[in-house]
């Protein structure tokens, strides 16, 4: 039943959850002060809640992706809608050899590869964006997430933040002015942040002159620098899919 499966879910948070891992430093500290135990959490689903892709929610991951890769650990980019930028990647102090994208099309295919990973022990961290998933999807990432001791973020929909869900932290992340971002912790271990927060976010050296283009006027291509179409990422990924820790 329900009732099982979350009593289950809260036994093995409890036994391998964030009690036993040490969080991992957001790189901000204003966030860092509202994050349970002051940083991100392993072993639990992360939701990072977004009207739409894009709107910088790898810019606000980036000190966590620079400290986690350079301290040699893998991080895994499954389903993003374009794939990032590697020099502004680069920029941001991500070593582009410690990531793996993955693609996949269909939504059970995606959960399935999703608890794959989190089955593993030698991911630093997973960024997974689900723009659909069931109750029964979640709590099931939930469970799988306990068991091991990497960062797992799941990017979905804003229009679920009022909906039910197994994740122990839940952020409303928006865009704000002159680049930054708002951040807003709808649930996490304790009492509900009472306001938003406004983060700094860094932009990549690389991107800068485009930016400065853009606020000056001057006309630069329509196309964002940041992606490339479909069947591109498809072909990508396809080349990523056998280095899938198993």
């Amino acid at each position: 039943s329900t009732h099982c499966i979350s009593s289950a879910a809260s036994d093995v948070y409890k036994r391998q959850g964030s009690y036993r891992s040490t969080p991992v430093p957001s790189g901000y500290q204003a966030l860092d002060r509202e994050l349970p135990n002051g940083g991100w959490p392993p072993s639990v689903l992360i939701e990072l809640l977004m009207a739409q892709a894009g709107i910088g929610e790898l810019r606000l991951l980036a000190p966590t992706l620079a400290r986690l890769t350079q301290a040699d650990k893998t991080v895994i980019l499954l389903g993003p809608p374009h794939i990032p930028y590697p020099a502004a990647l680069e920029d941001l102090g991500i070593r582009l050899k410690k990531l793996i994208l993955i693609e996949t099309d269909k939504a059970a295919d995606r959960i399935w590869a999703i608890e794959q990973t989190l089955k593993s022990a030698s991911f630093g961290a997973l960024l997974c964006w689900l723009p659909q998933a069931r109750s029964d999807h979640l709590r099931r990432l939930q469970l799988a997430a306990a068991g091991g001791e990497g960062l797992s973020f799941v990017f979905r929909p804003l229009n679920t933040q009022d909906t039910s869900s197994p994740a122990p932290l839940r952020i409303v992340c928006q865009p704000a002015a002159a680049g930054r971002m708002s951040v807003e912790l709808i649930k996490r271990r304790g009492p509900i942040h009472a306001a938003p927060l406004i983060l700094p976010l860094a932009i990549p050296e690389i991107l800068r002159q485009p930016l400065t283009n853009r606020m000056s006027g001057t006309t630069i291509s329509d196309t964002p620098s940041y992606a490339v179409d479909r069947p591109t990422l498809a072909a990508t990924a396809a080349r990523r899919r056998a280095t899938l820790p198993a």
